[in-house]
């Protein structure tokens, strides 16, 4: 693709979570410091939630990836499931062997004993629940029983529930509320700003192996950070659709037009999504430099 064009040695925007591009900086660091407190403190329960697209997936990665050898850590990526399968797929996760067609309280006993066992040895247990707001009601219960599992002392299972804004919106019904009153931890993730976004790209392109002191120039910054609210996942879109355009250009730079090109072609971007069909770059320039103004001059 482009990237021998800007000197790169992996294309720097790919919206596939990869942990080595994770960016420790601003709330993704001030999560990752408060789900690793969490965890070594021995919580019983902790909750991570983010609008679409702010990272919580990269984020979850990024924290099993930095627990330490005294930690067994589980992982489900789709928790819409029932209870009994959920209970399979920690069992499996944690090699636990059972029968196909074990009733759910055979594994969970299963499950109990496993976990005595690393406790003996000095291991913490630790599952993390992706994509959390689409946990039934019913699934939610048999995670609040998991809770109960535990010794005089400490939590036998630490659960993080990564999750979006829905997830609180379930957590306040009536029926659950056993659980929500569990959750010790919480973090809300947020979107980046508008210094934060330059930092972003550029560690990005950093990792990326980018040589040269700036692809992007502060305007096309500007007109990414407003394009995208924030977003990382967006930002990533934006500013690939905006190399792709530089390079099909033989720039070797991004301008604002390769990034109001990229909004214009990005249904999805939200600032954007009804001032970009209307066509008017004039009115968009003019009320970006008034912004430009505003949050870089001052």
């Amino acid at each position: 693709m482009y990237q021998s064009h800007f000197g790169l040695h992996d294309v720097p925007f790919g919206i596939t979570p990869d942990t080595s591009f994770f960016f420790s900086f601003g709330s993704h660091r001030e999560a990752l410091n408060t789900l690793m407190i969490a965890a070594k403190s021995g919580e019983g329960f902790i909750k991570i939630t983010g609008e679409v697209g702010t990272g919580k997936t990269l984020l979850c990665r990024q924290f099993l990836k930095s627990l330490g050898d005294d930690f067994v850590t589980a992982y489900i990526p789709n928790p819409f499931l029932e209870p009994r399968t959920l209970l399979l797929s920690l069992a499996d996760d944690l090699g636990i062997p059972h029968e196909k067609g074990a009733e759910q309280h055979e594994v969970l006993k299963a499950i109990n004993q496993r976990l005595l066992e690393y406790a003996k040895n000095g291991k913490r247990v630790l599952l993390c629940i992706d994509e959390a707001q689409a946990l039934p009601i019913e699934t939610l219960e048999a995670i609040r029983l998991l809770s109960n599992l535990e010794t005089e002392k400490r939590k036998l299972l630490q659960i993080v529930l990564f999750g979006q804004p829905e997830l609180d919106r379930r957590l306040d019904r009536d029926d659950i509320r056993q659980l929500a009153q569990r959750i010790s931890f919480h973090y809300r993730l947020r979107p980046l700003n508008l210094d934060e976004t330059s930092f972003y790209l550029t560690h990005r392109l950093r990792v990326a192996g980018y040589g040269d002191v700036r692809l992007f120039s502060s305007f096309a910054i500007l007109l990414l950070w407003l394009g995208s609210a924030g977003i990382p996942r967006m930002t990533n879109i934006l500013a690939n659709k905006a190399m792709m355009l530089a390079y099909g250009a033989g720039r070797k730079t991004v301008s604002a037009r390769q990034v109001f090109s990229a909004l214009r072609d990005t249904q999805a971007a939200p600032f954007f999504k009804k001032i970009t069909t209307m066509g008017s770059y004039l009115a968009l320039t003019i009320g970006a430099l008034v912004l430009s103004y505003l949050f870089v001059v001052k």
